[in-house]
């Protein structure tokens, strides 16, 4: 469990590291280009990774379902899609937004056993995270509001 908890840190100072970098480079090539340089430099590391961590197993591609290839698309649609809200956000916000959307359909995804997941009931415990995490944007957000306030006013 400790790796787990231990990776799932790590991760998320990745994806929070990420995406202030693709919203730097974004602001000097466009959404498109940060999107293909993303993904671009992306497919090329996992794929030199894969071939020297899998060899020849990387291209073991059995058993897929068609509708798998969609992935790539669905990181084109995160990658814009978390550079524009970031910009028009800032970090913190635009993050705690995404954490929390990722915390809904999660539960969601889980509740109905999406893509042949395994069904997890839903319970009251659950929601009651989402409203304290969705709180906790909230109250964020409107105590950023007065600081903002207080600085156009100076």
């Amino acid at each position: 469990m400790m790796i787990g908890l231990l990776m799932a840190v790590i991760a998320g100072s990745f994806v929070s590291l990420q995406n202030i970098f693709n919203s730097k480079v974004s602001e000097r090539a466009g959404s498109l280009v940060t999107t293909t340089l993303v993904l671009g430099l992306g497919f090329l590391a996992s794929f030199v990774i894969g071939l020297f961590v899998e060899g020849g197993n990387l291209f073991m591609l059995a058993d897929m379902k068609p509708w798998y290839w969609l992935i790539g698309a669905i990181g084109i649609g995160v990658v814009v899609c978390l550079v524009q809200s970031i910009n028009h956000l800032g970090p913190t916000f635009a993050i705690s937004i995404v954490m929390a959307s990722q915390l809904g359909f999660a539960i969601l995804s889980d509740s109905l056993g999406i893509l042949g997941l395994k069904q997890v009931p839903f319970t009251f415990q659950q929601l009651l995270a989402v409203i304290v995490i969705v709180s906790g944007m909230i109250i964020f957000k409107m105590s950023g509001k007065k600081e903002e306030e207080v600085a156009k006013a100076a």
